[in-house]
């Protein structure tokens, strides 16, 4: 089934053409990255995606429903750069907060889905700490779990590992993989990491400088589940230079 659905996007900013036609669809249950220069538009398609932000011209369906209409059916789920926790609220109740906006379920489920996702995440331990208390790894891992217990159908994500150090974004990444392959979610990823694009991604889109467009879809055909290790295979380089080469290529470098 198909996803999100994006036909001839264009999005100006005044004199400002930001995004020149953009054609992509992403199927249900695929991990979809945008990958390309600062710029370009990754976050601008992505906030269009998420109905955060109208196009110019063109369409985009999420799950057959214009992205606003989605985003009210609480289809969409965001985890932005930032963490965004609540300092007065416990990373339990921050982890809830979504739900307890949307009170979509009873207090008992909301509390064991929860609880399930911490733990998964190694915050179980730190269920009533306050944000203050913990790492900035940690923070992002709390908003992963409010993303995932939203249980929508749709995740975007921009750049939510962007701030971290390498060792801790190497095991973010691990982390999202692994709760991707268990709940079957369809994300759609923006980073300027090629090894990370290469890490989570089913296919990776390639997009040119301003107006951003895109300049090629890179396939990744790494195997799943994502196995620890994967970076240090011949495999997981070759689809780094591909998608090296493809952003070279896109720049007209």
């Amino acid at each position: 089934m198909t996803a999100v659905s994006i036909t001839g996007l264009t999005k100006r900013f005044g004199p400002v053409e930001a995004l020149a036609p953009v054609n992509l669809t992403v199927e249900s249950g695929e991990v979809v990255t945008l990958l390309g220069p600062s710029g370009c538009g990754k976050t601008t398609l992505l906030r269009i995606v998420g109905g955060l932000e109208p196009a110019s011209d063109g369409s985009v369906l999420v799950d057959g429903l214009p992205p606003a209409a989605a985003r009210r059916a609480k289809r969409v789920g965001l985890v932005p750069q930032s963490p965004g926790l609540l300092a007065w609220r416990t990373v339990r109740a921050n982890a809830r907060l979504l739900l307890d906006v949307n009170r979509s379920a009873t207090a008992t489920t909301l509390r064991t889905d929860v609880d399930e996702l911490l733990r998964e995440v190694g915050l179980d331990a730190f269920a009533d700490a306050y944000p203050h208390e913990l790492s900035g790894g940690m923070q992002q891992r709390v908003a992963l779990v409010r993303a995932f217990a939203l249980d929508a159908p749709l995740l975007l994500m921009d750049e939510p590992f962007a701030a971290l150090d390498e060792m801790t974004r190497e095991d973010m990444r691990h982390l999202l993989v692994s709760l991707c392959e268990r709940t079957r979610a369809t994300v759609l990823f923006v980073t300027h990491s090629i090894a990370e694009a290469a890490f989570v991604s089913d296919r990776v889109v390639v997009m040119t400088p301003r107006p951003g467009r895109i300049h090629s879809i890179v396939p990744v055909g790494l195997p799943r589940p994502r196995r620890s290790g994967l970076e240090e295979d011949v495999a997981f380089f070759a689809v780094e230079t591909q998608l090296r080469t493809a952003l070279r290529d896109g720049a007209g470098r």
